[in-house]
């Protein structure tokens, strides 16, 4: 999968998780979280979607790496080039 079309993947499950949200002027290197004004139930319920979506498994110990979205699209792009 190219990087387009993961972050287009990624914006996809984000709209199911804050769909009141403006993700076109998420600063990619900025916090989720914060930009999204979402608890961590929405961001268990977007890990959740994200494996829904592309079928990819994230360990607890990896939540951090998906912070940001830049963070997560290369996070999401490794794992799927290894698997």
């Amino acid at each position: 999968m190219k990087s387009e079309q993961m972050r287009e993947a990624v914006m996809k499950v984000l709209g199911r998780i804050a769909p009141e949200a403006d993700l076109a002027s998420i600063d990619p290197a900025g916090s989720l979280r914060d930009q999204l004004d979402i608890d961590s139930v929405d961001f268990l319920n977007f890990m959740i979607g994200l494996h829904s979506e592309l079928g990819v498994q994230i360990p607890e110990a990896d939540v951090a790496k998906l912070s940001s979205l830049d963070g997560c699209i290369a996070y999401l792009l490794s794992k799927s080039a290894a698997s």
